[in-house]
């Protein structure tokens, strides 16, 4: 038995699991959109983060990395353990295809697992929904966590797509809003608040610039 996890957020960077082998490659008919609230990592149940999940999206391709764990059972339950935990906030698992550039009509691995979310705010209480481009900017510009703030995810998620050859658009485009708002002279930044979209919490058992020249948070 052999693990496959497709990673289109932080875990293309930052995987954090023992693995045996990483591809890059992507994935048909899903999009990336920062649509999911993080209360626990980059922003708090009073000022959600938006990470990024995926959307079904015909004709569309995500890019990203998959990564293999081969040795046992044992293994494949520790690397498990510790993505659940960490995408606590995702609520389903998906399996899907995956793609190379060696071949993008035949999928050269099947069954890879993926972390997606429901869009719906019923019954998905992490699910924030679509908002307009500068209100989901404010949003990433204020919001921090325990692990850092909201806008260093998205500067390292620009980048390491970037390092991979791969840019994102959506991704570009929203990180150059983010940084319109960086760039706000003081005195304004000090006017503005956060934006909030609180997240319920139920106990539980367990300087701006254009998309050709960017700069990258290390």
């Amino acid at each position: 038995m052999v693990l496959w996890v497709f990673g289109y957020g932080s875990l293309i960077w930052n995987p954090g699991f023992d693995f045996d082998e990483k591809l890059i490659g992507y994935i048909k008919d899903y999009k990336r959109v920062f649509d999911l609230a993080c209360i626990d990592h980059r922003g708090t149940p009073e000022h959600p983060a938006r990470t990024c999940t995926l959307e079904h999206s015909t004709e569309a391709i995500c890019w990203g990395a998959a990564y293999c764990v081969r040795g046992g059972p044992e293994k494949e339950k520790l690397a498990m353990e510790y993505l659940e935990g960490r995408e606590c906030e995702y609520d389903s698992k998906t399996l899907v295809e995956f793609y190379t550039e060696s071949d993008t009509i035949k999928p050269i691995l099947t069954g890879v697992i993926v972390f997606t979310s429901t869009p719906d705010k019923v019954s998905n209480k992490y699910y924030l929904g679509p908002a307009p481009l500068e209100e989901m900017a404010m949003q990433i510009a204020t919001a921090s966590g325990p692990c850092g703030n909201n806008r260093e995810y998205l500067f390292k998620l620009e980048k390491a797509m970037h390092d991979i050859e791969h840019e994102d658009e959506y991704v570009i485009e929203l990180a150059n809003e983010v940084r319109k708002h960086l760039d706000l002279p003081k005195e304004v930044k000090a006017l503005l608040k956060p934006v909030v979209s609180r997240v319920s919490i139920k106990p539980q058992s367990q300087a701006h610039v254009s998309t050709l020249q960017r700069v990258f948070a290390s």
